[in-house]
């Protein structure tokens, strides 16, 4: 039941990862820019981000097995349909739209599925870490296997490795059976879905304004936050009233699940931020090809499998907000050496270092912020969660891409790539912060079936 779960996040992951080494490629095949690529990779993050709480709701109503196959069956014709795009606007639909829909909808029940089919603490814990590293190894993998398949085929192909894997993930989730009937009686917050879409979309898009417009990205990270705080006082309104809102307030009375809420978003900042723009940098600036790009990458990946093999471990030794805190300082000594290393050489191997340090970091702390967000709360609850968790998180990869990717774009020099990753270890210090919030002494381990831990 865990392989194919396991298998969705990794290729999700996969898929906001490995096109940042065919920038060169799609931009010239497809005569577009280094920056349309960004705007097509940061919408594909985006259209998870946004309809990802929705989409979690939505499990509800329809059954957890029959979204996950809804969502794989569109992700896979958005997969197919991006590999034959004959220009930008195509792979934007393909790519940004329905693979990002599609993820949007498989997603939650990942989540929601491991946590009613896994029972015990143990074996819980075991799942989640599982499919964490797999997301993570996904997304570290993604420049290596896509500039791979690059490399040795075309783009294009690297799409249709992932229908492929999609293929193989539908054949292996016939088995799995829902704990829970759905109910089709479940109301669905329509209007709350559309504001919180908007709102996001908004506040993004504003950030990818940066480089054109700063009165255009002022109004639309004003009106994204207008929307947002709209969306607010509609689900407060609502729940008020007797209704069913979209998203409960009552999740975010938890201060241990808001702050890891908040290192989750700030963990895939980091890496989908770190990953667009030294790719984007190798190709641009030093002139490497995909494959050349993707090698170097290798390091991030070994690192973060070393740190993901070991959470097991390493859970059984330190708290979650050990392993979490120490996360961050690793990660964020991984920009610095990174920094400093390819400031001083012009060898491919100068990268090494750093992003090993990065990759080992950011692999050490997936695991403990998802359990320590979905232990916060009970089963009855983890439709909402599992959807609030999954957004929070892919906002995260929507906004490092667009914030490190403006900052790059701009210049596309070694300054701007140097500007970029500072930027992005001043975001990973926040992130140490609420790390350092969160209680102490939390055992690594995710919420007896049935029962929330108390904080």
């Amino acid at each position: 039941m865990l392989v194919p779960l396991a298998l969705a996040q990794f290729i999700c992951s996969f898929a906001g990862s490995n096109m940042n080494v065919m920038i060169n490629d799609i931009s010239k095949d497809l005569d577009t820019t280094v920056q349309g690529v960004q705007v097509a990779i940061t919408l594909f993050l985006l259209v998870m981000a946004a309809l990802m709480i929705p989409g979690g709701k939505l499990t509800d109503r329809y059954g957890r097995q029959r979204c996950f196959m809804v969502g794989l069956t569109v992700y896979g014709v958005g997969a197919l349909l991006s590999a034959v795009s004959p220009g930008l606007g195509v792979l934007i639909i393909g790519n940004s739209i329905l693979e990002g829909i599609g993820t949007a909808l498989l997603i939650p029940p990942v989540y929601i599925l491991t946590t009613l089919l896994f029972t015990q603490v143990a074996s819980r814990a075991r799942a989640f870490g599982a499919i964490s590293a797999m997301g993570g190894v996904g997304a570290a993998a993604g420049p290596l296997i896509g500039g791979l398949i690059t490399s040795a085929i075309s783009w294009r192909a690297a799409f249709v490795f992932q229908a492929l894997v999609i293929a193989v993930i539908v054949l292996l989730a016939r088995r799995i059976a829902d704990p829970l009937p759905p109910d089709p009686t479940k109301h669905f917050d329509t209007t709350g879905a559309v504001l919180s879409a908007l709102g996001l979309v908004l506040v993004v898009l504003g950030i990818l304004a940066a480089d054109n417009s700063g009165w255009l990205m002022l109004a639309l990270l004003v009106a994204g936050a207008v929307v947002l705080l709209s969306f607010f006082l509609w689900i407060r309104a609502k729940a008020r009233s007797g209704g069913e809102p979209l998203l409960s307030i009552s999740l975010f009375h938890s201060r241990t699940s808001n702050l890891g809420l908040v290192t989750q978003n700030i963990q895939w900042l980091m890496l989908l931020g770190i990953s667009f723009v030294v790719a984007a940098y190798l190709q641009t600036v030093r002139g490497y090809d995909a494959i050349q790009t993707g090698i170097i990458f290798t390091a991030a990946t070994l690192g973060l499998l070393l740190s993901s093999l070991g959470a097991e471990r390493f859970a059984k030794r330190r708290a979650q907000r050990t392993l979490i805190m120490l996360g961050f300082v690793i990660t964020i000594c991984g920009v610095g050496v990174l920094l400093a290393m390819v400031g001083r050489s012009s060898s491919p191997w100068a990268f090494a270092p750093g992003l090993f340090l990065v990759g080992f970091g950011l692999g050490g702390m997936l695991t403990p912020s998802v359990n320590v967000v979905q232990s916060s709360f009970g089963d009855e609850r983890q439709g909402e969660i599992s959807g609030l968790s999954r957004s929070v998180s892919n906002l995260g990869s929507s906004l490092g891409t667009a914030i490190a990717g403006t900052i790059l774009v701009a210049g596309l020099t070694e300054s701007a790539e140097a500007a970029a990753l500072v930027t992005l270890a001043a975001i990973g210090l926040v992130g140490l912060v609420a790390g350092a919030f969160l209680p102490r002494g939390m055992a690594s381990t995710v919420a007896p079936r049935g029962r929330a831990p108390v904080p």
